[in-house]
């Protein structure tokens, strides 16, 4: 399995969208998420959510990195500023925990993973998390943050998974700072 991983530009658009469609909520969600309000989620449609997704894709800086596994895009990881996850700011089991103002642009997130379905169990998400700390590293970033979940507090759906695992954050070096939930962590990298 020879993996390479690419930031997420115009010109990979068709390679998102395929690596967002291989099962979960992927696909609907278009990584935005966390990009609006709750009001604007619940008022935005999947083509809508598809096209901030291209409006993001076309105006750069890349929102996200792509995985392909021998020429195939299999994965998908968004890592970006901080603050321009709004909705992280109004999310009471993250917001109140992270020692970090939420104004600093100097601090990135780690925010989602999809990892289509035949290739989810492969460390995928692994080579996914070291590539977006070198990007995050190279753009000029000073710490990342990330919310995962600690699985060894129980069995999960795939779809809760996409955050990302706590082990994956810790074998990259990231500490945890909080734990607003038994199965949620606030995790952070200082670079």
């Amino acid at each position: 399995m020879t993996i390479t991983i690419e930031p997420a530009t115009s010109e990979r658009f068709d390679d998102a969208q395929h690596a967002l469609s291989g099962g979960g909520d992927g696909h609907g969600c278009q990584c935005q998420w966390w990009m609006i309000t709750n009001a604007e989620w619940n008022r935005t449609t999947q083509l809508e959510r598809e096209g901030r997704l291209r409006a993001e894709l076309d105006a750069g800086p890349p929102p996200a990195l792509i995985a392909y596994v021998d020429g195939e895009p299999e994965g998908f990881v968004r890592v970006g500023l901080r603050t321009t996850h709004v909705r992280l700011s109004r999310t009471r089991a993250i917001a109140p925990h992270s020692p970090e103002p939420w104004d600093d642009p100097t601090v990135w997130t780690v925010s989602c993973f999809v990892v289509r379905r035949e290739y989810r169990n492969q460390g995928l998400n692994a080579h996914m998390l070291e590539a977006a700390i070198d990007y995050a590293r190279r753009s000029g970033a000073r710490a990342i943050e990330a919310y995962p979940i600690d699985t060894s507090t129980g069995k999960r759906r795939s779809n809760d998974l996409y955050r990302g695992v706590l082990s994956v954050f810790q074998a990259a070096g990231f500490r945890e700072v909080a734990r607003p939930k038994p199965d949620l962590a606030l995790v952070t990298l200082d670079l």
